[in-house]
């Protein structure tokens, strides 16, 4: 069987995410379930995901309710404990340079620089933001990675990025290019990172599994990933929202602008 917890996984996370596995696997064991020893880590994302012998993993929630929805089972979502957003959910910072204006709508026209088309946190999340200020993102940036749309808007090269706010707690604490940022707003809140399991018969045993972990894990590993605890979901909470058009779809848009390293 495999596991793997890719979404929030970096080197400087990669132990702790270790440590939580191990609280997890032991959990399972105690119900006499067997599973793998380590995470599995790197490859296609979807051949781990829509892989048959997933007894665990975690993707946006995006490309759960546009396809995983039907060869998985949820089980719910960590809860890493962001300020004044419900348990399990989470949003996207809205970034942009430290000298840029803190009125969303100033960033009509802009570039907005985004990691996957298939990111709820990066690219879903910021086109309500703007409508709601009146206007509508018309030109972006595929970066491939929260931490590269970070990197594009302190290089210069897009104007405003949509960063998870999990990702930018961990962005913010490692990676240099944070410190020209800052935020001009917030999106509103939605479920989180869903987990899930290619074996329903054993959905109530991980479920528990989950839920031991996020309470018992280690001071430094719970500091290290923000777990506070695990929520439980139905399918419904995630396939009740939108599935929007993808780059170049939305009426009015030139498209990606061409990826411009430094």
């Amino acid at each position: 069987m495999i596991a793997a917890l890719p979404m929030y996984d970096r080197p400087e996370t990669a132990a702790a995410h270790d440590r939580l596995w191990a609280r997890i696997r032991d959990a399972l064991a105690a119900e006499g379930v067997a599973a793998p020893d380590t995470l599995h880590r790197g490859g296609d994302p979807w051949r781990i995901w829509e892989h048959p012998d997933l007894l665990l993993g975690q993707s946006c929630g995006l490309p759960y309710r546009a396809r995983l929805h039907r060869r998985v089972t949820l089980l719910g979502a960590f809860d890493y404990g962001l300020d004044d957003t419900p348990p399990g959910h989470y949003r996207s910072v809205l970034l942009a340079g430290r000298d840029a204006p803190e009125r969303l709508e100033a960033f009509a026209g802009g570039v907005l620089a985004y990691n996957d088309a298939l990111s709820q946190s990066g690219w879903v999340a910021p086109q309500p933001a703007a409508r709601a200020h009146g206007f509508r993102f018309t030109r972006y940036l595929a970066t491939g990675a929260h931490a590269a749309s970070v990197a594009a808007v302190a290089a210069g090269r897009a104007d405003i990025a949509a960063i998870d706010a999990v990702s930018w707690r961990t962005i913010r604490a490692h990676d240099v290019a944070a410190a020209d940022l800052g935020a001009v707003g917030r999106t509103a809140a939605t479920p989180g990172l869903p987990l899930f399991t290619a074996r329903p018969d054993l959905a109530p045993a991980l479920r528990r599994a989950l839920q031991a972990a996020a309470e018992t894990l280690d001071t430094d590993s719970r500091a290290t990933l923000g777990i506070r605890g695990f929520v439980a979901f139905s399918p419904r909470t995630y396939l009740a929202l939108p599935i929007p058009p993808g780059p170049g779809e939305l009426p009015g848009t030139g498209g990606d602008l061409p990826l411009r390293h430094p």
